[in-house]
């Protein structure tokens, strides 16, 4: 099918946007950007530019940078797919998701946390939402004691793996396969999960 469609008088004229492909595109962009850089410093000329849009359309979809960013400080979505296997298994698919969504979407689902200002409404917002949406929900599937103790470390062994991964892009850890990272470091995860 071409990217371009006719107009009744022959000419032809630019295929519409798919509204929720560009809406998520935009996330996506937002979300990269907040992975790496202070929510102060992003600019919506900056999403924008990453989405592949204009800022005006930002603003048709989103009203303004608060309200898209409100969205991007939600990590339901992320935690969702984050969480999605059996507890018994769920240190090696957390590894594999987080190293997987760096690679593949140049996003990793939890790392933005790293970026929350330590001041003000923003970084509140942030961390809220990632105890309750993130750590919350893990720590309510697992069993034994210390439930809320164990989500926190296995959360903090998976982000230090996205830091060296994604921000300091350690030579040796990027130069090995997922799956050897995977097998060698979902373990180290899982031992918090049951221990």
């Amino acid at each position: 099918m071409s990217a371009v469609s006719t107009t009744p008088s022959g000419l032809s004229a630019p295929a519409r946007r798919d509204a929720e492909a560009t809406k998520a595109a935009i996330l996506r962009a937002a979300r990269h950007l907040l992975a790496r850089h202070a929510h102060a410093d992003i600019t919506l000329k900056a999403v924008a530019e990453r989405a592949g849009v204009s800022p005006p359309l930002i603003l048709k979809y989103f009203g303004n940078k608060d309200a898209l960013f409100a969205r991007v400080m939600s990590f339901d979505t992320d935690t969702d797919a984050l969480l999605d296997a059996p507890v018994a298994g769920l240190g090696r698919h957390m590894v594999r998701h987080v190293l997987e969504s760096q690679v593949e979407r140049g996003a990793d689902p939890v790392l933005r946390i790293a970026f929350a200002p330590l001041h003000g409404e923003h970084g509140d917002v942030l961390r809220a939402n990632f105890r309750t949406q993130v750590t919350d929900r893990l720590a309510a599937r697992l069993d034994g004691p210390d439930a809320g103790l164990r989500a926190e470390f296995a959360l903090a062994a998976l982000l230090g793996l996205g830091v060296m991964f994604g921000i300091a892009r350690g030579a040796e850890l990027r130069a090995t396969g997922i799956d050897a990272i995977v097998d060698r470091y979902g373990p180290t995860v899982q031992a918090h999960l049951t221990p």
